[in-house]
């Protein structure tokens, strides 16, 4: 089966805890503190792997865990970083907060490797602790703990041009004569199981075109395989309409775009409103003794509203060419930018949420220096990287719902005055 969602559980590497130690020579028998630093824990990493084209994968395994970071050790020595998993996905695959439903990241265009959850950092030695007043110091930083979230893996197939239509109206015909495709054919009355990719060349340039499974009535709402199938279109620039023109099953063709549309309105508005293009398939199966010509009935419904009609045979491959020439300029006047769903999740949030405590001291020695510390302040700092535009807005968010700005103020800390976490200091002003 095609497996175009996962659900699985990533947990981030433990960071090392710091050691406790003292230097002892035989010429030195009360050295100083010489307690190593703890190692990073490993990093959760998404990676877009072009040999692979399904979530299939992660169907059978469901943990994936990345390794812990090792303890300090003596003689200052630095625990070794904890080894990062890497995990292979197809591009186009979207990642979620399973609870929520919210993007973390999406797979595709120029987003080829993520890192979605940060290891703790290491917990620092003894030796960074010593002062004129604490020259033993017997403690050491443990290290920060392991981040663990439980995402949705989705699959969004990337392709210029979407095929709709009800099952049976010969998509997957259609598909294997204009690409390299070659989907499985016959005279089922059930659906395609999974999307199906060609690449069609025509003299004015070329495009990807992806075989949307069929739809039924309900879809939208999750009846049959409704969102699976759904999904797939949300990438696609231009819709190529499928319509059993010479109603081999007794359908009315203008009655089944109407209801195909009416999901995909329902599904998202925005994807009904793009280019569209009815291909009335099946001309080698109509009689001229018909009462009324159905090609003419197709074109009077629905050219009018700006949705051209193409009688083609996707069996002998009458009218296809004048089709794919017509799908190439819709394409040309669509903007090229991709599609690409944005970050609305960030596992460090979770950490604002955290009601862990924290202090804020003015230095005695210094007015103008605030010292902030607390776990919840070393938890924070912990799975940040500062250096990076994204964790530092992450940072001034933190400080900003957190409460520690609010008490900063309330300390009577001044612009231009200095604040003070754990060995970073940072201006403020408001």
């Amino acid at each position: 089966m095609f497996a175009d969602r996962a659900t699985i559980i990533i947990r981030s590497g433990k960071g090392g805890d710091g050691h406790v130690s003292f230097r002892r020579e035989k010429y030195v028998p009360d050295g100083g503190p010489d307690g190593g630093d703890g190692g990073n824990g490993g990093d959760v990493i998404f990676e877009i792997d072009e040999g692979q084209n399904t979530l299939g994968d992660y169907r059978h395994k469901r943990k994936y865990k990345a390794g812990d970071g090792e303890e300090g050790g003596k003689k200052r020595c630095h625990g070794s970083n904890g080894n990062d998993v890497v995990l292979k996905v197809p591009e186009g695959t979207v990642i979620m907060d399973a609870q929520s439903g919210k993007v973390i990241a999406d797979m595709s265009g120029e987003n080829r490797r993520q890192v979605v959850l940060k290891g703790g950092h290491g917990g620092k030695g003894n030796q960074h602790y010593a002062t004129p007043t604490m020259q033993v110091p017997k403690y050491a930083q443990p290290g920060q703990p392991a981040q663990e979230l439980e995402v949705l893996l989705e699959l969004k197939v990337i392709a210029d041009v979407g095929l709709v239509g009800f099952p049976n109206v010969g998509k997957s015909t259609f598909l294997s004569r204009v690409t390299n495709a070659r989907p499985k054919i016959a005279n089922y009355h059930f659906t395609t199981l999974s999307p199906n990719l060609g690449v069609v060349d025509t003299e004015n340039g070329g495009f990807i075109i992806a075989d949307i499974p069929g739809l039924i009535e309900g879809a939208s709402e999750g009846v049959g395989l409704g969102h699976e199938f759904l999904r797939h279109i949300e990438r696609t620039r231009v819709i190529i309409h499928i319509v059993d023109a010479a109603s081999t099953e007794g359908r009315d063709p203008v009655e089944d775009i109407y209801k195909i549309n009416k999901e995909l309105e329902a599904y998202n508005q925005e994807i009904a409103s793009r280019p569209q293009v009815i291909a009335a398939n099946k001309i080698d199966c109509i009689y001229n003794n018909e009462e009324e010509d159905p090609i003419q009935r197709l074109k009077q419904e629905f050219e009018p509203k700006g949705i051209k009609v193409y009688p083609i045979s996707a069996v002998t491959g009458q009218g296809v060419r004048e089709l794919l020439f017509h799908v190439k300029e819709l394409l040309d006047a669509c903007p090229r930018k991709s599609i690409v769903f944005e970050q609305e999740f960030f596992p460090e949030d979770a950490l604002v949420a955290e009601n862990l405590p924290f202090t804020v001291e003015a230095d005695p020695e210094d007015s103008s220096v605030f010292i902030v510390e607390g776990p919840r302040i070393e938890k924070m700092l912990g799975y940040t990287n500062l250096d990076s535009e994204k964790g530092f807005a992450f940072f001034q968010k933190f400080l900003k719902e957190g409460g520690i700005l609010e008490e900063l103020e309330k300390a009577g800390i001044q612009d231009g005055d200095t604040v003070r976490m754990y060995g970073f200091e940072f201006d403020y002003y408001k």
